[in-house]
């Protein structure tokens, strides 16, 4: 089973998110936990509302704060999803595994 990292300290608030995109060339991104991988084509982040994972071409990590929970990423973004599955623990075909 995946390690939710979304545990709530008892009497927090819920955590909230902000994704803007700005003219599918800009990705701002608050309440960032981790990045699982990155590539020219994915990001695949853990954030504070689950897996979130970013699709595009010439996709580039401009800015990134872990303490901050803040990710910029420039490129031509062509699809943001969220997903309850854990991408990392997929069967990977032999090219997945090479690029892992």
């Amino acid at each position: 089973m995946v390690e939710d990292k979304r545990n709530l300290k008892a009497g927090s608030k819920p955590a909230t998110q902000n994704i803007i995109i700005e003219n599918r060339e800009k990705l701002n991104v608050s309440g960032v936990l981790d990045v699982e991988s990155f590539d020219d084509e994915n990001v695949i982040l853990h954030t504070d509302l689950g897996v979130l994972v970013v699709k595009g071409t010439e996709l580039h990590i401009n800015k990134l704060s872990i303490e901050s929970g803040e990710l910029v990423i420039e490129g031509d973004i062509s699809s943001c999803t969220y997903t309850d599955d854990d991408i990392s623990s997929k069967k990977l075909g032999f090219l997945g595994k090479l690029f892992r």
